[in-house]
């Protein structure tokens, strides 16, 4: 009994100093407030705080993502942040849709439940909800001099974005009918309730959604087209003259997007080992208006076409599965569509040879190993490279095998020369010797004749 009272005694004091350790290791962000209603045109307030949790900490590194089509940074200011050394002066971007704030404070750091970074103002652009949230890249430090990152939950905040109730006359739209949704159509017809006597209407067309438009009266007529609006997010706004005074504006949003997603990417590769390995198509796109709604693919194959046979699109998710694993020459096309209905279409050719051997635009797979077309054309040239300079070493040998068999035969030339004229040497001195002979033996003949005489 006392020995497992001692165990309980020793498990519950570990579990009691696990729960130390790993409260004395967590930090939080979160945003205030983290959700509300506002009216396009207007501005509200979004807060950044801290909860180190009853830790010390001495810097931190805050990184905020928003939606950009939708809001837009109008004041950011560190107000009474209790930051006291900026790292890096605070930097936003209202086309990318980021925040960022780096600073810390002096030893031995602050230890609060709701320190403040900073206050953002932020303009409401378009209806619609909206996102404020914390990048990965976000970190609170330790004051323990190591740098130790302690954050352990970023909560994001979630705004929704209206239109301001009308205070002149009501607008529709039977072609543009949502407030929030993306359109083609940049002919827009704008259509009003009209009271009886009231003759006197101004209006205008505008990307500033609080703009009121002039007290000049555009007449009685109770609808108006606008032509060739450029792509962004427009506001039709409205009022009416009754009794000879000018009342409220009704605003009215309007989304255009007619440019097709840009920097489409499609890339084909085999996945796996040789026994297993399956062909991926993965794709990718940007749309800076209203963003990209979804993918569309389809597969021909083309060593095999079917009499008649159109392109079968299916809507897909990158990386998606190509289906085939038999030898042939297919046509993969990929359609990107955007929120408005715009796409863009890219294709790719994958041959595959055999099951060990494939090509697609951009490179070849033999077996598990995948090959650039810049690593094959470098391994082709590397190939030449070598065969050229065997080449070139062989014509060298060659030539070096004439010029010797050419100075042999002049050496053997030269040496019968030689010879020819060493013949020729002795045979003059045999004549030499002979002649001389032949003198001695005429002299001692002529001598004896000489002799024979005077006797």
């Amino acid at each position: 009994m006392k020995k497992a009272l001692f165990i309980f005694i020793i498990f519950f004091i570990a579990s009691f100093g696990i729960a130390s350790v790993a409260r004395a290791e967590s930090a939080s962000l979160y945003l205030s407030p983290h959700s509300g209603t506002f009216y396009v045109g207007s501005t509200f307030d979004v807060s950044i705080f801290v909860n180190t949790e009853d830790n010390s900490i001495n810097a931190l590194d805050v990184n905020l993502k928003f939606s950009q089509d939708k809001l837009q940074v109008t004041s950011p200011t560190a107000g009474s942040s209790f930051i006291s050394i900026w790292v890096d002066q605070p930097f936003y971007s209202n086309q990318d849709g980021i925040i960022s704030f780096k600073g810390g404070v002096p030893s031995p750091g602050i230890n609060t439940s709701a320190g403040l970074v900073s206050t953002i103002t932020f303009r409401v652009k378009a209806p619609g909800t909206a996102f404020i949230s914390f990048s990965d890249s976000s970190q609170v430090l330790l004051a323990d001099g190591k740098g130790t990152n302690i954050l352990k939950t970023a909560t994001m905040g979630e705004y929704k974005l209206t239109i301001p109730p009308p205070d002149g006359p009501k607008i529709f739209y039977t072609s543009h009918p949502s407030l929030t949704s993306w359109y083609r159509n940049n002919n827009p017809t704008f259509s009003w309730e009209k009271e009886i006597g009231v003759n006197d209407f101004s209006y205008s067309l505008s990307q500033d959604p609080g703009e009121i438009p002039d007290n000049v009266s555009e007449g009685p007529l109770t609808s108006v087209t606008f032509n060739d609006i450029k792509d962004g997010i427009w506001y039709f706004h409205l009022k009416v003259k009754k009794e000879n005074v000018w009342g409220g504006v009704s605003h009215y949003p309007l989304q255009i997007d007619k440019t097709p997603p840009k920097n489409t990417i499609l890339n084909v590769e085999k996945i796996g080992r040789i026994t297993g390995s399956r062909f991926f198509a993965n794709f990718s796109a940007d749309d800076l208006l209203s963003g990209i709604d979804h993918y569309e693919l389809s597969l021909v194959n083309i060593s095999n076409p079917q009499e008649g046979a159109s392109p079968f699109f299916i809507e897909v998710v990158s990386p998606y599965r190509i289906p085939y694993e038999l030898s042939g020459k297919y046509t993969i096309m990929v359609r990107f569509y955007d929120k408005a209905g715009n796409y863009s279409e890219v294709q790719s050719v994958l041959n595959i040879i055999s099951p060990l051997i494939s090509y697609t635009e951009k490179g070849i797979s033999l077996g598990s190993v995948f090959l650039p077309w810049w690593l094959v054309y470098l391994l082709i040239g590397i190939f030449f490279i070598v065969v050229g300079w065997e080449i070139y070493h062989v014509l060298i040998r060659k030539n070096l095998a004439k010029s010797l068999k050419r100075e042999v035969a002049e050496a053997e030339k030269e040496i019968e020369d030689v010879r020819i004229l060493e013949r020729k040497i002795r045979e003059t001195r045999t004549l030499e010797e002979e002649t001389k002979e032949e003198m001695e033996r005429l002299g001692r003949k002529l001598k004896n004749k000489e002799e024979t005489d005077i006797k």
